[in-house]
């Protein structure tokens, strides 16, 4: 239809036009609206007819049985004026958008019954309702392709209005004439049924398109979201590769100690000492005894800061070691061996900080010696920017003499650096969603951006 609006609220409309022209002219007793559709087709399509009784009280609605322009209606091409067909008033009515009045349906020139059957019709009068074209297709109504006459002349072209429908009253006999004060009514109605249309139209363009505005800001929501995440997630990866340098700084740390007091890593002794009893274990276990072989190759490839160390030997090799002594029961001297060597294992883990091993490395003033241990055995949950500074600064001092220093002090920069430019990415992001959920004002947290906690993505 030229107008596009549901079909309910087209048929009420049409109800509404018909029960208003029925009930004010007292001589018309039946009345219908065909709804023309967009061009170039502009089929013509019956909506709904209704009959009013005697009493003026009552209407009875309904589609006649057999009509060619019952839905789906009829197309241009089969009701347009043609010399080998019948002249028809629907096409007067849309072609010259003018109305068409039977005063004497005995020489009707457009009653299709009468061309063809001689039968006389009724007394009526057909109103077209125009819309203007810039009101209903804004400024984009010159790139439409309007229909044809048989001539090939173009319909509509220098018409200001397009036909939306056509409304047919029918009379009592010798009720009607041309221009007469009813059809001047009628075509008052049709003007105001056509802003009726064009009303229903605006709003459902108007829902429509804040549905499509609603989904379009869902859509950029989800959009940004998936951005959030992915930048939370790129934040617990830099996170993850800071812990990383700073176990490699223990390790380096650790050797330095080591190679000054001729001490042996007690790390690697332990281990040692745990795979030396696995190979003494029968093969009634060898499942266990190679999971566990596996598990502490693992651990010598960790360096992890005290706490944390503890941990993971509590979950992922102590536990083993439990599961697998149970099953060889009654072997306290092999129990008894296990537990020394775990405890040297945990133990191992607090060796870049024994006074001793500290009071060697005379090098460095003791104060700043002393900060350098505890940044680098911190157990740390989450990125800590002023920590962070405190380690690049202590490793840009020349005493501190680790083999790879400059080299870990400058991936620490540029690992703060980009840490630093996803946290703020991290935090735009939110505020756009905000905004975006809440109309451009600050409200509450957008429901589609979730916090991740960054030790969750950093979790070994």
């Amino acid at each position: 239809m030229t107008i596009r609006i549901k079909r309910q609220a087209l048929e009420s409309a049409c109800k509404e036009i018909i029960e208003t022209i029925l009930f004010c002219l007292p001589d018309a007793f039946k009345g219908t609206v065909y709804q023309i559709g967009s061009p170039p087709h502009i089929t013509a399509e019956r909506v709904t007819s209704g009959i009013i009784d005697e009493d003026k009280q009552r209407i009875s609605w309904g589609l006649p049985e057999r009509s060619d322009y019952n839905p789906p209606g009829k197309v241009w091409l089969d009701y347009r004026d043609q010399p080998d067909r019948p002249l028809e008033a629907m096409a007067w009515c849309v072609a010259r958008q003018r109305s068409w009045t039977s005063e004497d349906p005995q020489t009707d020139q457009r009653s299709v019954r009468l061309q063809t059957d001689g039968i006389r019709e009724d007394f009526h009068h057909m109103e077209p309702v125009l819309i203007r074209k810039k009101d209903l297709y804004a400024n984009n109504h010159n790139h439409l392709d309007y229909p044809r006459n048989y001539k090939g002349l173009t319909l509509w072209e220098d018409s200001d209005y397009v036909v939306a429908a056509v409304i047919k009253i029918h009379f009592r006999p010798n009720t009607i004439k041309i221009g007469s004060p009813e059809t001047r009514l009628i075509k008052r109605l049709s003007r105001a049924f056509g802003t009726e249309l064009l009303s229903y139209q605006l709003r459902e363009e108007s829902i429509a398109a804040m549905n499509q505005l609603a989904q379009d800001k869902l859509d950029s929501c989800n959009i940004l979201a998936d951005s959030l995440r992915n930048a939370i997630a790129k934040s617990g990866l830099i996170f993850s590769l800071i812990k990383l340098e700073l176990g490699c700084l223990r390790v380096q740390w650790e050797n330095l100690l080591f190679e000054r007091t001729n001490r042996k890593n007690q790390k690697e002794e332990a281990i040692r000492q745990l795979n030396a009893i696995l190979q003494k274990i029968t093969q009634n276990a060898e499942g266990p005894v190679q999971e566990l072989l596996e598990v502490q190759k693992k651990f010598l490839t960790f360096s992890l800061p005290p706490k944390g160390g503890e941990a993971w030997v509590d979950m992922q090799i102590e536990n083993r070691w439990s599961r697998l002594l149970e099953k060889l029961s009654g072997d306290d001297e092999l129990a008894g061996a296990v537990s020394q060597a775990l405890e040297k294992l945990k133990k191992s883990l607090h060796h870049g900080k024994d006074p001793a091993l500290l009071a060697s490395y005379d090098f460095m003033p003791d104060q700043l010696k002393k900060e350098w241990v505890e940044l680098i055995y911190r157990d740390l949950k989450q990125v800590d920017f002023a920590h962070l500074d405190r380690v690049i600064h202590i490793l840009g001092d020349p005493s501190l003499n680790l083999p790879f220093q400059e080299k870990s002090r400058k991936s620490l920069i540029h690992l703060k650096t980009l840490f630093e430019i996803m946290d703020q990415l991290e935090k735009s992001t939110n505020s756009v969603l905000q905004q975006l959920l809440n109309g451009g004002k600050n409200g509450h947290s957008a429901p589609c951006a979730r916090s991740y906690p960054l030790e969750a993505n950093a979790r070994r």
